[in-house]
């Protein structure tokens, strides 16, 4: 009875996977929207519902797969933690890139799967951007209100995710308020490692693509093996 429960679960997931991945794309547009717009426009009230709508729809994804899994709600959050997460935090969502990889591959298996160096650039860069752009609309969002933060603009915010993404920290922008420390302290953690796959992937796949011409490369005149005793002149 369990494991049927846990197929549900799981089937459910590969089914929504994908649907809200696009839904969240919706939700980021409207936070940017809600968060670039100028105060008391139409198009920021429209940005807001949009917000709100999307942000249901994560939450009855996650109850009907803890309904589903049939397991106690802390048991499931423990198991499910960093879904429990993003289910609060929706910009998060990019953080989920795996299991939408995972789902788009199910859906074409009769399609040859790239090799295992580019498929984690990809995903861990694109997952890179979307962490990026999410959290320099949350900082500017905390800091702006606060006449003492160096981040006024969307452009101090983007430069500070940078800094921060790349850990390189030249210290002439860096948040002040409680909320905007705490997006920078989530995007040291989780995007420090995406960056480092992208990175560490890319070296392990040009060394691999070296190391591959090397072993096809006809060896030079003159450099010919010189044939045994036996051999035939």
């Amino acid at each position: 009875m369990h494991a049927e429960a846990e197929g549900r679960d799981v089937a459910w997931e590969r089914r929504t996977e994908i649907p809200l991945f696009y839904l969240s794309l919706v939700f980021l547009a409207g936070y940017a929207v809600r968060v670039l717009a100028h105060a008391h426009s139409l198009w920021r009230d429209v940005a807001a519902i949009t917000v709100v709508l999307t942000w249901l729809c994560f939450i009855v994804d996650y109850v009907v797969r803890l309904v589903l899994s049939r397991q106690r709600p802390l048991r499931f959050i423990r198991r499910h933690w960093l879904d429990t997460v993003i289910v609060i935090l929706p910009t998060l969502r990019a953080l989920r890139m795996v299991k939408v990889h995972d789902a788009v591959m199910a859906k074409r298996r009769d399609r040859p799967h790239r090799s295992l160096y580019p498929r984690v650039i990809t995903y861990a860069g694109l997952s890179s951007l979307l962490l990026g752009f999410s959290g320099s609309l949350g900082l500017y969002d905390s800091e702006r209100r606060d006449p003492h933060s160096p981040i006024q603009t969307f452009g101090d915010s983007l430069w500070c995710v940078v800094q921060t993404l790349t850990t390189v920290g030249y210290g002439d922008v860096a948040p002040v308020t409680v909320s905007g420390r705490l997006i920078a302290t989530t995007l040291m953690m989780f995007g420090l490692g995406l960056l480092g796959a992208v990175t560490g992937s890319f070296s392990s796949w040009l060394i691999q693509i070296f190391r591959r011409d090397d072993e096809e490369e006809p060896p030079a005149p003159g450099n010919e093996p010189s044939p045994g005793p036996g051999a035939p002149h």
